[in-house]
């Protein structure tokens, strides 16, 4: 038997050796793993910004209604476990270990038969993402819980994720520039990708926000005969942002809720949290347990990690990393009370919009210094690039070569009133929050 150390880097090896294939690929090698008999209501979740969260407030209120939830995420913070999990518990590391040979010897034997049918060694091996996914439908089979929450990768139509039918309903949450060297260099073909999560006659459930990529979704839906649900921005009222806290109230096609709550003090989140009630509100009409008190309880309770997560007083995490996420973020900022000074640690990956996004910041003219990272990966952004960028603006930056480095040299010019914020990648944030649990915040 390997060990859990092992078995990640097995997967995290897998980018040197394989490529993305097709959704009958997919399929195909998930028939040998699970016999294509998982009994559970799938809920599928597509879209650029807000995807987990919405995850993580339908899970909590599954939850509370008493049902039992597997779900599948990416990315990761700090462990490769937290994509695939039972309730709120991550797979453990002997049942990732399990799991993870399961799915190998089954990839090998599919690898042996590819090479008697004249195709190269190991050219139909999954890709990364592809192979997670698969553990994660090996571990739901098992596990057979009511529901399955899927986040999509990257896409939507061509993601492996897509290789499931019998959905309950797919979410779309709010639709932005990212990843457009895959899916389009316009909202519209982005939204495109994203819808080609529908399935014929499955509810969709979306953000009406931009006319052009509502207008697509509708299209998509009304093509596959999929009734439409969305949430609009007038459909979310009294707003109230409070310590830790935030109230908004909520108009819907079934109720008006008064006075759900929310952790945490990301304004955006209303918007997630509405998208999962009407989800939740489908899901209800045949399953009576979800009800309006499950709903105010699952949200109230809902916690998801890296979004205007405060996890010292004073110092939040967000995991902004794209045009939108930067919006939201500094809107949330905006809104969180300082009688000091705003302090942000920035780094970024080299194939985000990240001139666009540390316009934003400038632009915005909320932080009074800002310490700038290279991350640990080789994906990261320059530092070299990133001075030449922020050095556009006249805004006071310190450049460092390490996020500890970074963090440091902000708490050591911190004052008590003061706030610090870290944003600008996945990666940082799970950086940060590894680095947090070694060092005092002082």
């Amino acid at each position: 038997m390997i060990t859990y150390q092992e078995a990640e880097q097995y997967i995290s090896d897998i980018p040197k050796f394989a490529g993305k294939h097709t959704l009958e690929d997919t399929q195909r090698l998930l028939a040998l793993l699970t016999g294509n008999t998982i009994k559970s209501k799938i809920i599928h979740v597509a879209g650029t910004n807000g995807k987990g969260s919405v995850c993580a407030y339908l899970r909590s209120v599954l939850m509370e209604s008493g049902s039992s939830v597997g779900m599948f995420i990416s990315p990761h913070l700090e462990t490769t476990r937290e994509r695939i999990s039972i309730g709120n518990d991550m797979i453990p590391e002997e049942e990732f270990v399990r799991i993870f040979e399961q799915v190998r010897r089954v990839v090998r034997e599919d690898d042996r038969q590819c090479i008697l049918n004249g195709q190269e060694p190991g050219s139909n091996h999954p890709s990364y993402f592809e192979f997670l996914f698969m553990m994660a439908m090996t571990y739901f089979k098992e596990k057979a819980p009511e529901y399955i929450i899927l986040e999509t990768g990257l896409g939507g139509r061509l993601d492996a994720t897509n290789s499931v039918s019998g959905k309950s309903v797919c979410v779309i949450t709010e639709i932005g520039f990212d990843h457009m060297q895959y899916l389009g260099n316009t909202l519209e073909k982005i939204a495109g990708e994203k819808a080609g999560i529908m399935e014929p006659s499955v509810p969709v459930v979306f953000a009406d926000k931009r006319p052009s990529v509502t207008g697509i979704l509708k299209k998509y839906a009304e093509e596959k005969g999929c009734p439409v649900h969305f949430v609009t921005k007038d459909d979310i009222t009294e707003i109230n942002i409070g310590n830790k806290t935030i109230d908004f109230s909520l108009r819907t096609g079934y109720y008006k809720y008064v006075g759900l709550s929310l952790n945490g003090s990301a304004c955006y989140q209303t918007e997630n949290a509405s998208l999962a009630v009407k989800t939740l509100e489908i899901l209800m009409q045949k399953d009576k347990r979800i009800c309006e008190e499950s709903i105010r309880r699952g949200l109230m309770k809902a916690y998801w990690p890296g979004r205007m997560e405060e996890v010292f007083p004073g110092i939040y995490l967000d995991g902004a990393h794209n045009e939108d996420g930067i919006e939201a973020f500094l809107n949330s900022v905006k809104e969180i009370p300082c009688e000091g000074r705003r302090l942000l640690l920035f780094g970024v990956v080299q194939d985000k919009q990240y001139e666009k996004m540390i316009r934003q910041i400038a632009s915005a003219d909320l932080f009074s210094e800002v310490a700038v990272t290279v991350l640990e990966t080789d994906r990261s952004a320059s530092l070299e690039k990133l001075r030449e960028i922020w050095g556009q603006y006249k805004i006071c930056c310190f450049f460092h070569q390490d996020a500890q480095e970074a963090y440091h040299h902000l708490l050591s010019d911190r004052k008590e009133a003061d706030i610090i914020y870290i944003a600008g990648s996945l990666y940082l944030i799970g950086q940060m929050k590894s680095l947090m649990r070694r060092i005092p915040d002082d």
